[in-house]
């Protein structure tokens, strides 16, 4: 778990805390607030982060170098958005700097689907995982990256396409095209999928 060396013993706070409060007490100097405000929304900003950036062994370091971001800059919260909106922003704009200085002369499109990017996840090597929601993800991973990143914005943490559009900057038609084009893509990944093992695991999913 990101941060868990650095936060295993955190204090209870209350659940109902407001945004606006647990920004006071941080900026207030209270360093137990902001350990909170971490163990609340690492899994959060490790969602984000996770479908962007693929090596895991940068994830731990970018995730950190999101929340020192958050800790320097939580003065300027103003409280117009929800704080987990607020994060996430900060959590996406880290990423995609991460990717533009990774990738800046590899002039790679973000937005292509790739045409060989399910090889490694053959059938048989899918079909022998016991869970669902492994499997999906297992095909999510191999999706390009703006539609890894709206799938998850939308469908995992629930961020509607106003909130979406105010993390990631993009117009919420790009968004809604990105979600259907994933979910095609998807769609037909998973009829493959059934039709070459012979098996109707897919099947509720294929038919959506």
């Amino acid at each position: 778990m990101i941060f868990a060396t650095f936060y295993s013993t955190l204090e209870s706070y209350p659940v109902d805390m407001t945004d606006a409060e647990l920004v006071k007490q941080i900026l207030s100097g209270n360093s137990n607030a902001f350990r909170y405000l971490v163990s609340k929304h690492q899994l959060l900003v490790a969602h984000i982060v996770g479908r962007m950036i693929r090596r895991q062994e940068d994830l731990e370091d970018i995730s950190q170098e999101v929340f020192i971001k958050v800790y320097r800059k939580l003065n300027k919260f103003r409280g117009d958005s929800r704080l987990s909106t607020w994060i996430a922003t900060i959590a996406y704009n880290t990423g995609i700097s991460y990717l533009r200085k990774q990738y800046r002369q590899d002039e790679i499109n973000y937005d292509e689907i790739p045409e060989k990017g399910f090889d490694s996840l053959t059938p048989s090597v899918i079909v022998e995982k016991k869970e669902m929601k492994q499997h999906l993800l297992n095909l999510i991973e191999e999706l390009p990256v703006n539609y890894r990143t709206v799938l998850t914005l939308f469908y995992l943490e629930e961020f509607s396409y106003k909130e979406i559009e105010q993390i990631t900057g993009m117009p919420e038609g790009t968004i809604k095209s990105y979600l259907s084009r994933a979910r095609g893509v998807l769609k037909n990944r998973i009829e493959e999928l059934a039709v070459n093992e012979k098996s109707n695991i897919f099947a509720g999913y294929a038919e959506k």
